[in-house]
C-alpha cells in the first residue's frame, strides 16, 4: 500500500532545545524528513549563546508514525525534546462549542426585560399564538444534531459519550458555514422507539433535526417515523448529505468524460445508509443501471441474508465486487479501505470515474490508479475532489429554516446537488476540480436558495 500523506489529523507540536551552533537545526529538519514527517511552522522561542529553543509543527500519518518521528528527533546528538503535544487533542480540550448571550445585561431594566417579569409577556404571547415561537425564540435558527453513537465515522458502535466530539464538530460546521445554531444531543439508548420518542419530546426547542451516525437499517425507520410525526425538517446527513454531494460531483465528472446519467452503469460498494441513499438519489437523477455490493458481494436476489432495504436493490446476477466492476462506468465507495485493486479499476469501462470515499483510508489510494482513471475523488482533504457533506447540510437547513419548510424532500436534494455542481463553471472544470471547496463562501447560499425555491414550488414553505 502506498504511504499515506501526512495530515493535520495527526499533527504534533514538538518543542526542542538544541545547542546554538551551525547545522543543528538542519539535523533536526533532516531527521523529521527522513522519518516521513511534514513540517509546518518552525518558531524560535528562546535563544542565548549556548542553546536555542525551537517549536516545530509536524504532521504525521498516524499516532505510531508520530512516535517514529519523535524517536528520530531524539536520536540526534545533543538535541533535547522538552515538550510534545497532540494538536488535535489540544483543539478538543474543554469542548469545541459554547453558548453565549446575544444581548448585554448591564442594568436592572435589561434584566427585567430579558428575564422575569418581562419574559412572562413573551411566554403568554406564544401560549396565545404558538406560531410566534419562531419569531420570539431561538427555534427558528436552531438544529439538534442527534446520535445514538452506533455508527460513528468509521469507528463503529462506540457509544454516545465517544460520539460527542463528532457532534460538537458538526455543530461548529452548522454555525461556521450556515450561521445556524446547533447543539449536540447524544442519546444513551439504541432502541428505535426510545430514540423516536425522545426526539419528539424535545422537538419544541428546535427548528430542525439532523440525525447523525445512527447505524442501518435502524436509521431508515427512525427518519421515516420522525418525518411522519414532526412538522419540522428531519435530515439524516449520513444518507442524504452524502448522496447530494456525490451527485453534484458526478454531474461534473460526467461532463469531462462526455457521458450522460442515463447511459452509465454505476457500482456502489457499501449498502448501508450512505450507499442506499446514493442509489436512491442517482435513480431520481436518471441513472438506470445501479448495482450495490456489500462485504459479501453483489446484492443478489439469490441471497437470503438481505434486510428489506437491501432487497429493494437486489439484482438478478451474483458475484464479487470485482465481477461487478467489469465494464462499469462509475465506482462509488462508501465502504472499507483497500477493497479495490488497480486491476479492478482497469477492468472498468473507458474513462472510468472512481469515487473512493472510505475515510481515512479510501477503497483504493489515488496514487495507485492515477493513470488509469478519468476522474478520481475521495473523502480526504489532502487529495483533489474531496466529497464532503459540509457542502450540503448547512445550506440544506439554511434554506429549509428560512422558509419554515415542514420537511425536506427528494426534489430539494436534487436541486441542492445541481446548485453545488453549478458553482464549478466550464472554464474551471477539470479532472482535479469537479466540486467546490468546502471553504467556498458561495456554497451554503447557493444551496439554501435552491432548497427554498424547491420548497415553495412543492408548497411546503410556510413563510
Amino acid at each position: 500500500m502506498v504511504q499515506l500523506t501526512p495530515n493535520s489529523s495527526f499533527s504534533l507540536t514538538i518543542r526542542v532545545q538544541l545547542p546554538n551552533r551551525t547545522g543543528m537545526l538542519a539535523g533536526v529538519v533532516r531527521a523529521i524528513g527522513e522519518a516521513g514527517g511534514s513540517i509546518g511552522h518552525v518558531d524560535l522561542l528562546q535563544q542565548n549563546r549556548k542553546v536555542i529553543t525551537r517549536e516545530f509543527i509536524v504532521d504525521a500519518t498516524s499516532e505510531s508514525h508520530g512516535d517514529e518521528i519523535l524517536s528520530a528527533i531524539k536520536s540526534q546528538l545533543d538535541v533535547q525534546v522538552l515538550d510534545v503535544y497532540d494538536r488535535t487533542f489540544a483543539l478538543h480540550r474543554g469542548g469545541k462549542i459554547t453558548v453565549t448571550s446575544k444581548l448585554p445585561l448591564h442594568s436592572q431594566d435589561e434584566l427585567a426585560m430579558a428575564y422575569t417579569p418581562g419574559v412572562g409577556r413573551i411566554c403568554m404571547a406564544i401560549a396565545q399564538q404558538p406560531e410566534r415561537v419562531h419569531d420570539l425564540t431561538i427555534k427558528s435558527n436552531t438544529v439538534a444534531v442527534v446520535t445514538d453513537g452506533s455508527a460513528v465515522l468509521g469507528l463503529g458502535n462506540i457509544g454516545p459519550e465517544a460520539a460527542l466530539p463528532v457532534m460538537e464538530g458538526k455543530a461548529m460546521l452548522f454555525q461556521e458555514f450556515g450561521k445556524i445554531n446547533a447543539f449536540p444531543v447524544c442519546l444513551a439508548t439504541q432502541d428505535v422507539d426510545e430514540i423516536v420518542a425522545t426526539i419528539q419530546h424535545m422537538a419544541p426547542v428546535f427548528g430542525g433535526i439532523n440525525l447523525e451516525d445512527i447505524s442501518a437499517p435502524r436509521c431508515f425507520e427512525i427518519e421515516a417515523r420522525l418525518r411522519q410525526t414532526l412538522d419540522i425538517p428531519v435530515f439524516h446527513d449520513d444518507q442524504h448529505g452524502t448522496a447530494i454531494v456525490v451527485l453534484a460531483a458526478l454531474f461534473n465528472a460526467l461532463k469531462l468524460v462526455n457521458k450522460s446519467m442515463t447511459q452509465i452503469r454505476v457500482v456502489i460498494n457499501g449498502a448501508g445508509a450512505a450507499g442506499i441513499a446514493i442509489a436512491v438519489l442517482l435513480s431520481k437523477a436518471g441513472v438506470n443501471a445501479i448495482e450495490l455490493c456489500d462485504s459479501r458481494g453483489l446484492l443478489s436476489r439469490d441471497r437470503t441474508d438481505l434486510n428489506p432495504m437491501k432487497q429493494v436493490w437486489a439484482c438478478d446476477r451474483s458475484g464479487t465486487l470485482a465481477d461487478a466492476l467489469v465494464g462499469a462506468d462509475v465506482f462509488l465507495g462508501v465502504s472499507a479501505p483497500g477493497v479495490v485493486t488497480p486491476a479492478m479499476v482497469r477492468a472498468m469501462a473507458r474513462d472510468p470515474i472512481v469515487f473512493a470515499m472510505a475515510n481515512p483510508i479510501p477503497e483504493i489510494q489515488p496514487e495507485l490508479v492515477q493513470d488509469d482513471v478519468a476522474v478520481m475523488a475521495t473523502g480526504r482533504s489532502d487529495y483533489a475532489n474531496q466529497i464532503n457533506n459540509v457542502l450540503a447540510f448547512p445550506g440544506i437547513f439554511r434554506g429549509a429554516l428560512h422558509c419554515r419548510a415542514s420537511t425536506i424532500t427528494a426534489t430539494m436534494h436534487l436541486q441542492a446537488a445541481n446548485a453545488i455542481a453549478a458553482l464549478v463553471n466550464a472554464t474551471e472544470l477539470n479532472r482535479e476540480y469537479i466540486i467546490p471547496s468546502v471553504f467556498d463562501e458561495r456554497v451554503a447560499t447557493a444551496v439554501a436558495s435552491a432548497v427554498e425555491q424547491a420548497a415553495r414550488e412543492e408548497g411546503i414553505a410556510r413563510c
